[in-house]
């Protein structure tokens, strides 16, 4: 593998000294890109894009063409191992995500297994398509849903609010609903080594619905199962540690569990200041965030700002990656994502002084 011209996200993953705080961007490959909406429409599909490699390559790397960032992010979807386990996949037009055999018994549950994976090569052919053309530029992020996550939209058959289906099955079936999420920790490992192992430097977990959950059952039906992933992950590949990003959306009311789970780095959102967060969980891990989305809508002098006082939020030293606090939306400005990105590397290096990794 090339040696990285920029390792500045790795290092701040892991808390070491950087010159200034790395940015990349949730959905920072996406349909606020003209040049994307042009590639999945010569796909055809959603899906056709995902299984395509080199279409995946493509819109992976369209974002850094146009923008400084310092990481890219395979594309993908955090739904891809139900899909591998005969679930059936489709993206609905304004809907989003849908599987055509949803877990509607319990028999569909028991004759469930970790899927070959095989059925996910396409997204390892496209981790080592876009590594070649990268050619060592920044760091390459692999991903995956978490079990609480997958578990949600393969019961429930598509995101549907507070999700009735799957609360019903903690409810009265939770020991059916240990024995899936137990499967799809070990497939969710499985895949995030795969593509460690096709070439990307870091993974992320996302646990998009653990926040629907209280305290108790957070810690039990998710927090418990990614455990069981990050205990099990590749940690070092091709002489270098592997950070493990973990984001729990609304995950705030946790940052001390979240901090003691395995992970290298704590994703957060805008429910909470980086201060606040920082005090919180103290030196064992790094912190990602926390610009709200919905200032990439704002006049280019707000984003300059926003990007200041989150900056100044965190305070001084490593151990922060700049990012939003949930994915970017289709309806912002490519040029405000420059203004942003450019504005981190601005400001962030009065807070980064040669061996302060504090």
């Amino acid at each position: 593998m090339n040696q990285l011209q920029n390792d500045r996200f790795l290092k701040a993953a892991l808390r070491e000294p950087v010159d200034r705080t790395p940015v990349w961007i949730m959905r920072q490959a996406g349909r606020y890109l003209p040049e994307y909406r042009k590639t999945r429409e010569r796909a055809g599909s959603f899906m056709r894009l995902c299984k395509t490699p080199e279409l995946a390559c493509e819109v992976t790397l369209q974002p850094l063409q146009r923008y400084a960032l310092d990481a890219a992010i395979i594309f993908s979807d955090i739904l891809t191992i139900p899909d591998a386990m005969g679930l059936g996949l489709e993206f609905v037009e304004g809907e989003g995500p849908r599987f055509l055999h949803p877990l509607s018994h319990e028999k569909d549950i028991l004759r469930l297994a970790v899927p070959d994976l095989s059925g996910l090569s396409y997204v390892y052919d496209a981790i080592r398509l876009v590594q070649h053309e990268l050619a060592g530029k920044v760091p390459l992020i692999g991903f995956c849903g978490s079990p609480w996550t997958l578990a949600a939209y393969m019961v429930e058959g598509q995101s549907r609010t507070g999700f009735p289906r799957l609360l019903k099955m903690l409810e009265e079936a939770p020991i059916l609903l240990h024995s899936l999420l137990d499967i799809l920790a070990q497939a969710v490992c499985a895949h995030l080594n795969a593509q460690i192992q096709a070439g990307v430097q870091a993974v992320m977990i996302f646990d998009t619905w653990g926040g629907m959950l209280e305290t108790g059952n957070y810690e039990e039906f998710s927090l418990y199962y990614v455990k069981q992933v990050t205990a099990e992950l590749l940690r070092h590949y091709n002489n270098r540690k592997v950070p493990v990003i973990l984001f729990t959306k609304g995950g705030s009311r946790w940052l001390e569990q979240i901090a003691r789970s395995g992970c290298d780095v704590i994703g957060v959102d805008w429910e909470i200041s980086l201060n606040e967060a920082r005090l919180r969980v103290g030196n064992g891990v790094a912190l990602q965030g926390n610009l709200n989305p919905a200032c990439l809508r704002e006049p280019p002098e707000v984003i300059r700002e926003e990007a200041a006082r989150v900056l100044a939020s965190y305070g001084r030293g490593s151990g922060h990656v700049f990012n939003l606090g949930h994915g970017i939306t289709p309806d912002v400005p490519p040029d405000h994502v420059k203004v942003l990105v450019d504005a981190v590397h601005e400001f962030s290096r009065a807070y980064h002084v040669p061996g302060d990794s504090q």
